[in-house]
């Protein structure tokens, strides 16, 4: 465990909950925050827990997980560099709602809330540029939700592929940053029907090599993705 560094600190500023904060302003809020390496994965966190902090994840990844009656793990939200996760429980009913596992290889930012929420208290202006943070990823939720209802599983996987390939032409190699039982979870379908979408996307020219997948026609992609196609073999 080690200090907030003038390097974490930067990373911090890029998560969009502090996108409204100025560089002092930032320091000032999350100037008491340690940073952990996590050599294995491990549960961060379980459902019940108290909120006494929440967490911004400098490299890696973390899981949000409900357990299910067989005691299974259903993926809710992936959260990967910069991204703040479980302030929502702090502001709210003080207890995290769900479970966290962080992945090996991962960093994260623990942001304790007493000196956190002390501040906001001290500083109004602060709390409404969170706000508009929150406001981002709400809106984020409500884009996923939409997209999980009106499309396929094809679509929703050539979304999740272009999303890695970011803005390339042509052709792309990307590496799926989960394993593909997650990315099912993540995007709402069976590991099953992931299977078969990805057998269907060949056509468009989706080739996938375990976790790394090739996507030789972007653009045939980005069709499928705003127009569907129910040539799809």
């Amino acid at each position: 465990m080690a200090g907030l560094s003038a390097a974490d600190l930067a990373l911090c500023a890029k998560a969009p909950l502090f996108a409204a904060l100025g560089a002092g302003e930032l320091e000032m809020l999350v100037g008491s925050a340690s940073v952990v390496a996590y050599p294995e994965t491990e549960l961060l966190f379980s459902q019940g827990d108290p909120a006494d902090r929440f967490f911004v994840v400098l490299a890696g990844r973390v899981n949000i997980f409900a357990l299910t009656e067989t005691g299974d793990q259903s993926i809710i939200e992936v959260f990967d560099p910069i991204a703040t996760f479980a302030e929502a429980a702090m502001f709210s009913s003080g207890k995290f709602p769900l479970n966290c596992e962080v992945v090996a290889g991962s960093r994260l930012a623990h942001v304790p809330a007493a000196p956190f929420l002390k501040r906001l208290a001290e500083n109004p202006k602060l709390g409404l540029h969170l706000l508009s943070g929150l406001s981002r990823w709400q809106m984020r939720m409500i884009q996923e939700i939409t997209e999980l209802k009106s499309k396929s599983p094809g679509q929703r996987l050539a979304s999740f592929l272009l999303a890695l390939a970011k803005d390339q032409e042509g052709s792309a190699q990307v590496r799926l940053p989960i394993t593909k039982a997650v990315l099912a979870s993540r995007i709402g379908i069976a590991p099953e029907s992931l299977s078969r979408a990805l057998a269907r996307l060949k056509s468009v020219g989706v080739e996938s090599h375990g976790r790394e997948v090739v996507l030789t026609d972007i653009d045939a992609l980005r069709r499928l993705v705003r127009e569907g196609a129910n040539d799809l073999p």
